[in-house]
């Protein structure tokens, strides 16, 4: 069953022994990303934090502080409610390959396959747990954003963001909607800033609020079931909605209610809901910000989110992440991502046999494929069709790999990437859009990528030699060999040995 509230998600995490309480006061102000960076750091990722006495501007807050909650591949299949989250990506798979069922037996296993997707359809509700706790700004709320227990996560930060924000827009022509995180820097008790970059479907949803000289409805939420973040972040088709997918993810409808000032639908079992609007053409200086790059990213100028009204459970629990130099926790988010979505990469490029994006890329930088190599060229094809695909068309670097290569061993990558390669003939350089966060391009926004194929060569790849055979030890040697060191370990002359040393 779908997770009810945030919490609930926080009990099973502690049931599985992936939760650590930290019940002594701790500040808001640095101590608290410094005591996760720590976790995250540790193997495997650590454990999920719940710090009970968060203390900010010298006083107790009144919500506790939750973080580095997916921050591993146990805690992002629990987060999903799966044994692995590769039982999620066959799923998918199943649904893409599904054909028109020839006969009952077809059509029930197509049936089953699909049940999932009725659920995947939100429904509105009158009542809501997020709205059991009220305060509008035009009734006297006293509540404010200095109530929240927000992190300074870095010390040149330029205050306090708001780093798991699940931000709400909707299409003001199309009527569209769409959920992004956009980190935000809190500037005062009712404004922060709102950190989308032009190539986030935000930005384009306020482009065209902007056109129109009409102010833009904004809804942050945070909390709630973890599908929910988890679909904010994923690299979705564009025009896929994130609230069908986190439906679908979960298994069960979600539950939408109505904003009490303006007019945007939030999921209902939610945390908090922060709601505002975004006025036409005013921006305000945004930053520094220790990213996940690694480096702090520039001042410059965003939007301005207003705030109207917070609305909250009476029990609410307040999410958070920090970023900067991996690994952390959104490396695992990623990597879900990239492994959930696979089948989708699969479709359009059926020769590609797995992907991923190891930390060291923070993201896009680096992307390891393989390839089922066919034809001369075939992986600059890939290459070129992955920079045509969403955000892909970051990625500054490409390595294309032949299917024996397992592209989750970065040393296996590594060693074809040298001895398969001369640099003139198997690169392949463009210009490409680039992240706005990465500060390497001589131009913002607008950098070169470069593709590697570290495959073997074919005929018809300027490769006029025979390609050596790559060393590989029999099957049956090996099988016979892992047996005998497993009689020798467990031989009383071992053990002697051992003794006597």
């Amino acid at each position: 069953m779908a997770y009810r509230s945030f919490r609930q998600f926080l009990d099973a995490l502690e049931q599985a022994g992936e939760l650590k309480r930290v019940v002594i006061p701790i500040d808001t102000d640095l101590l608290i990303a410094e005591w996760t960076d720590r976790e995250m750091k540790s193997p495997g990722g650590g454990k999920a934090l719940l710090f009970e006495q968060p203390i900010m501007d010298g006083k107790k807050s009144e919500f506790l502080v939750a973080i580095n909650t997916m921050g591993s591949p146990r805690r992002m299949a629990l987060a999903l409610q799966v044994f692995d989250v590769e039982d999620v990506a066959r799923e998918i798979q199943l649904i893409l390959k599904a054909k028109p069922p020839t006969d009952l037996r077809e059509g029930w296993n197509l049936l089953k396959q699909g049940i999932h997707l009725l659920h995947a359809r939100p429904k509105s509700v009158r009542d809501a747990p997020c709205q059991e706790v009220v305060h509008q700004s035009d009734i006297g709320g006293g509540f404010s954003l200095r109530d929240l227990p927000i992190l300074k996560c870095w010390p040149k930060d330029a205050g306090r963001f708001i780093t798991l924000p699940n931000v709400h827009t909707r299409d003001p022509e199309t009527g569209a909607r769409n959920v992004g995180i956009y980190r935000m820097q809190v500037y005062d008790e009712r404004t922060t800033g709102m950190h989308w970059q032009v190539h986030k479907v935000g930005a384009r949803h306020g482009k065209r609020y902007y056109e129109r000289g009409e102010r833009m409805p904004v809804a942050v939420t945070l909390g709630g079931d973890p599908v929910y973040t988890f679909a904010a972040t994923a690299p979705l088709p564009d025009g896929l909605d994130e609230l069908l997918f986190a439906g679908f993810l979960r298994r069960r409808s979600i539950d939408l209610v109505r904003c009490k000032t303006i007019d945007l639908e939030v999921p209902a079992d939610v945390d908090f809901v922060l709601e505002g609007y975004v006025q036409p053409a005013e921006t305000r200086p945004e930053g520094p910000f220790g990213d996940h790059t690694g480096f702090y990213t520039a001042i410059e100028d965003y939007p301005v989110f207003h705030l109207t009204a917070v609305t909250h459970r009476r029990d609410a629990i307040y999410p958070t992440t920090i970023v900067g130099k991996p690994p952390m926790e959104d490396f695992y988010i990623g990597d879900a991502s990239v492994r959930i979505l696979l089948p989708v990469f699969k479709m359009n490029f059926p020769e590609i046999v797995d992907m991923t994006l190891p930390p060291e890329g923070v993201f896009h930088n680096l992307v390891f494929v393989s390839i089922r190599k066919q034809y001369p060229y075939q992986a600059f094809k890939v290459m070129h069709g992955l920079w045509g695909m969403g955000q892909m068309m970051f990625s500054k670097y490409i390595i294309a790999v032949d299917e024996d290569c397992d592209v989750h061993n970065t040393s296996e990558v590594l060693f074809r990437l040298c001895a398969n390669t001369d640099p003139a003939r198997d690169t392949t350089m463009i210009k490409n859009p680039s992240d706005s966060l990465d500060h390497a391009p001589s131009e913002q926004n607008i950098g070169s990528h470069i593709g590697f194929d570290a495959t073997r060569k074919l005929p018809g790849e300027n490769y006029h030699r025979p390609w050596p055979e790559l060393i590989k030890m029999t099957d049956e040697a090996r099988t016979l060999v892992d047996e005998l060191q497993r009689k020798a370990a467990s031989s009383p002359g071992n053990d002697d040995l051992r003794n006597r040393r």
